[in-house]
């Protein structure tokens, strides 16, 4: 963190005062977005708690660079690099569960991404606020966010954000009840998935794979075995696939399927192994700074019902609702 901080400030592009208004360069746009990708690796690694003040302290600082002397060229990569800068400080922000902060920095990155006509930029934010909206259970406002993006998109879609949003849609589907609908969709994701060329893609597109994917398998069927146990062996099997899928930098979103791989255990009547796994998330989320992680922990207890006359089970669900005292 602190390196980080050294390099945005030796690159005049943090601190409690920002640097003398100067004319941009390519270079330094080129700085700013390797530092976004800095702070983007770590974030994935540890989680947003650590993260979301520095970042939107960067982020807010960048927001004035929009205000420096430029070539008529650069002034829609910069707005750009300002309008990721706020996603990610939006993006922190929900992790730390900070929901008014991470609005706040989503409004200002999609209006700058606007601004800088960058159709697919916009749709990333939107597909944040889609994130926060569903981490929030708000299912039915995500889904239309997430509706209205690939309209608006149309023929500027590529292959790796359509099967992103779609992927998205399919878990909100899922959790307002429409299966069907939401594994046809998943269906439609995979395709997309299949057709991608990492060449036609943008930067921004880089942390998706074939693990995101499978995650959002494993959260339409976990949705689907709430209702219909038959559904929870298929459930633990996209768990488990979507964790191996996932790359050694994805340590966050691991961590979140080895909470729904808990779950779907549950669900399947497997709680010896559902324990086991539990066990390995309790470590895992004390290591992490992420609320979000530790939200989705203690929300196992609605899916370990049927197996609280286990004592290691009731035993496990007393810790879940302790930590649910202390987070509150």
């Amino acid at each position: 963190m602190a390196g980080i901080a050294a390099v945005a400030a030796g690159a005049g592009l943090l601190g409690g005062e920002v640097v003398q208004p100067r004319r941009i360069g390519t270079a330094d746009i080129a700085r700013l977005n390797a530092v976004l990708e800095l702070y983007r690796s770590v974030d994935r690694e540890t989680g947003g708690g650590l993260l979301y003040r520095e970042v939107a302290r960067f982020a807010d600082s960048v927001y004035r660079m929009l205000d420096w002397s430029q070539s008529a060229g650069l002034t829609p990569p910069l707005v750009a690099a300002v309008a990721t800068a706020r996603q990610l400080a939006g993006w922190t922000a929900l992790d730390a569960g900070r929901h008014g902060d991470a609005q706040r920095h989503f409004v200002a990155g999609e209006r700058a991404a606007l601004t800088a006509d960058n159709a697919l930029l916009v749709a990333m934010i939107r597909y944040a606020q889609a994130k926060q909206l569903q981490h929030l259970r708000h299912n039915r406002d995500a889904l239309a966010t997430l509706q209205l993006t690939c309209a608006q998109l149309g023929s500027q879609a590529t292959s790796a954000t359509k099967a992103l949003l779609w992927g998205a849609e399919a878990a909100s589907i899922a959790a307002l009840g429409d299966h069907q609908t939401a594994l046809k969709t998943l269906g439609k994701a995979s395709d997309q998935f299949e057709r991608i060329n990492k060449e036609r893609e943008p930067a921004s597109m880089g942390f998706y794979d074939r693990g995101e994917l499978f995650a959002q398998y494993g959260r339409v069927y976990r949705d689907m075995a709430r209702r219909d146990r038959r559904h929870a062996s298929e459930a633990v099997r996209w768990g488990r696939d979507s964790i191996a899928a996932f790359g050694a930098g994805h340590v966050r979103s691991t961590v979140l399927n080895e909470v729904g791989l808990c779950s779907a255990l549950f669900l399947a009547d497997e709680p010896e192994q559902a324990l086991a796994v539990g066990a390995r998330v309790l470590k895992q989320a004390k290591a992490m700074s992420s609320r979000r992680v530790i939200d989705r922990v203690v929300n196992l207890r609605r899916d370990l019902v049927r197996h609280r006359e286990i004592p290691e089970v009731a035993s496990f669900e007393r810790v879940l609702s302790a930590q649910a005292v202390m987070t509150a």
